[in-house]
């Protein structure tokens, strides 16, 4: 450390964030085990075990949520991920630097938009009212749809916002794996007669495989999270029963009654279901001979 202090100081901002924000909070887990009073305070508080655990399985709720939560994240992991791979392989393949850039910075700028930016832009384009494609629908003789109502469009619209918002962003952990693909490979496989598709095929996605892979382990552990912000946006009462997801319900119980001890519970429940799935989708792809996160 002596040698390597300055490296060491250049991480130091990122350990003090990490110390602060990540381990410290750590403690707070065992108010998951305690009926939290803000009046007792942290160590008055009184022991309940594994009670609020319990609770939260017999709750008749939590299989609703969990439904929701999966199958919301299902939808991201089958139409969200891939597409930023394909979205990076079509920028890696245009040649005009300019237009290259530009367009970059078209795809990666909704990401700056708020959430709640977000869901007044798909208000006024898909409400029932004043919603640019039922004026459309409307003006071709045909009746208005309910897209922000119903809840069979509800996880198809929250998986389109996210795509929407996010899959330019994604693509700058795929584009910068691609800029470290030595040329020569390319110069290589033009000499053979390789066309652009083989090259992309037999060049470009084995060089990102074990990107793509890392961050394939990463998604599935975030299985039970969703944008929680963005579900509270978007869900209203005759949508509750698709929208309803762990993160707004520890939010109804910790913030909205007060039970701070129940939201808790319902994070760490998340925590370790991500973790396992983690541990478990790495010890899968190390099996099959690939390289994992570790």
């Amino acid at each position: 450390m002596i040698q390597h202090k300055l490296i060491y100081l250049l991480a130091l901002p990122g350990i003090v964030f990490f110390i602060v924000f990540k381990f410290v909070p750590l403690f707070g887990l065992l108010l998951a085990f305690k009926n939290y009073s803000p009046y007792l305070g942290f160590t008055g508080s009184e022991w309940v075990g594994f009670k609020h655990f319990s609770d939260l399985f017999a709750d008749q709720n939590f299989y609703i949520m969990l439904r929701n939560t999966l199958a919301i994240n299902v939808f991201g992991i089958i139409f969200m991920f891939p597409l930023p791979i394909l979205l990076s392989l079509m920028l890696n393949e245009v040649r005009h630097e300019v237009f290259k850039r530009f367009n970059q910075s078209i795809v990666y700028l909704p990401h700056f938009l708020s959430w709640v930016v977000v869901s007044s832009m798909t208000f006024f384009v898909l409400s029932t009212d004043v919603g640019l494609v039922n004026k459309l629908i409307s003006a071709a003789g045909f009746e208005t749809i309910s897209f922000l109502s119903e809840p069979k469009y509800f996880w198809g619209l929250i998986t389109a916002q996210t795509m929407w918002k996010e899959v330019g962003w994604s693509t700058i952990i795929f584009l910068a794996a691609m800029a470290g693909v030595d040329p020569q490979r390319y110069e290589a496989a033009v000499v053979d007669g390789a066309n652009r598709f083989r090259q992309i095929w037999h060049i470009t996605l084995p060089a990102i495989r074990s990107t793509i892979i890392i961050l394939l382990i990463l998604r599935i552990g975030q299985i039970t999270d969703v944008g929680f912000e963005q579900m509270l946006l978007m869900m209203n009462p005759l949508v509750m029963q698709v929208a309803q997801v762990f993160d707004t319900y520890a939010y109804t119980q910790g913030i909205l009654r007060g039970q701070i001890s129940a939201g808790i519970t319902i994070g760490m429940f998340k925590g370790v279901v991500g973790f396992i799935l983690v541990m478990t989708s790495n010890y899968i792809v190390r099996k099959l001979g690939h390289e994992g996160i570790y």
